[in-house]
C-alpha cells in the first residue's frame, strides 16, 4: 500500500496569504461591505474653546434656565468651563448646565441688523414713495 501524505505545498501557503492580505487591504480602503466606525471624539469642542481662549473673545453662555453669563473663557476641562468676568466674580460653570454659547459681539450684530430692518419698515419717506 502506498499512502500519500497530504500536505499543503509552500506555493499554496503563499497563495492563501496573498489572498488574505488583499482582502484586508480592500476592507481597509473602504472596498469592503463594512463601514468604519466614526471616531468617538472629533476634538471640535477643544479646538473651539482653545481658539476663543487664545483670542480672549467675550462670550455669552446661556444656561438651561435661560440665564446669560458674559465673560471670557479662561480654561476648560471635560466637565466645566471657567468664565472670567470683569466687575463680577469669576465662575466655574458645569458643562451639563450650558444650553448654548455664542460670541458676545455676534448678538450685537444681530440686534443692529434687526434695528435696521425695523427702521426701514417705519421710514416715512418710503411710505410716500409707495403711494
Amino acid at each position: 500500500m502506498n499512502r500519500k501524505l497530504i500536505r499543503t505545498t509552500l506555493a499554496e501557503i503563499r497563495e492563501r496569504g496573498e489572498r488574505e492580505s488583499s482582502n484586508r487591504q480592500r476592507d481597509a480602503s473602504g472596498g469592503g461591505q463594512r463601514k468604519r466606525v466614526p471616531p468617538e471624539q472629533t476634538n471640535a469642542e477643544s479646538f473651539y474653546y482653545k481658539k476663543q481662549m487664545d483670542n480672549r473673545t467675550p462670550m455669552v453662555i446661556v444656561l438651561q434656565d435661560g440665564e446669560e453669563l458674559k465673560g471670557i473663557i479662561e480654561w476648560y476641562d471635560r466637565s466645566c468651563i471657567k468664565l472670567h468676568r470683569t466687575g463680577a466674580p469669576n465662575l466655574l460653570v458645569l458643562k451639563h448646565n450650558v444650553k448654548y454659547m455664542y460670541k458676545e459681539n455676534e448678538s450685537d450684530e444681530d440686534q443692529e441688523s434687526e434695528a435696521d430692518v425695523d427702521a426701514d419698515e417705519h421710514d416715512p419717506e418710503q411710505a410716500d414713495d409707495t403711494d
